[in-house]
């Protein structure tokens, strides 16, 4: 997927929305760890807005972290669209790109007050790692990692 300017845009406003609930969940100036439009680009990254009505209500992307290993970042839902499995059509979107791309891992990194994202990485079937990356040093970051089946090596 080639982000286009439109949607790019469009990204941008619900990124900056989800790094805006960050800073009030977690009472934090800072938001989001960093994250730049380079980082999506293929034929690893991608980033995906998912539309209701023609409405962008939904965002993530996927970005290589390191050789064989992909990032999950920017995973939002707007409010007014939760609870309707959104977030679970996107990841699995997401985690089909990195299949296709040929990566072996995923990994992400959430918060201890961000209840409905873990549940759905553990219900995708995403395990707890070691703290990395922006907020590692951080008592609410949380980590997760999934192996991935890489088509044709099943």
């Amino acid at each position: 997927m080639e982000l286009t300017a439109v949607a790019y845009a469009d990204a941008v406003r619900l990124a900056s929305a989800m790094s805006e609930e960050m800073k009030l969940r977690y009472d934090d100036d800072e938001g989001a760890s960093p994250a730049h439009p380079e980082d999506f680009l293929p034929p690893y990254g991608v980033f995906m807005v998912g539309a209701v009505e023609g409405q962008d209500v939904a965002c993530g992307g996927l970005r290589l972290l390191e050789p064989g290993v992909g990032e999950i970042k920017r995973m939002y839902v707007d409010p007014d669209h939760r609870g309707k499995g959104l977030s679970r059509q996107l990841l699995v979107a997401l985690l089909e790109h990195a299949r296709a791309a040929g990566l072996g891992e995923v990994r992400l990194e959430t918060g201890t007050l961000q209840p409905e994202a873990i549940g759905l990485y553990v219900s995708e079937g995403f395990l707890p790692i070691a703290a990395y990356g922006h907020f590692a040093d951080h008592p609410q970051t949380l980590c997760y990692a999934l192996v991935l089946s890489v088509a044709g090596n099943d």
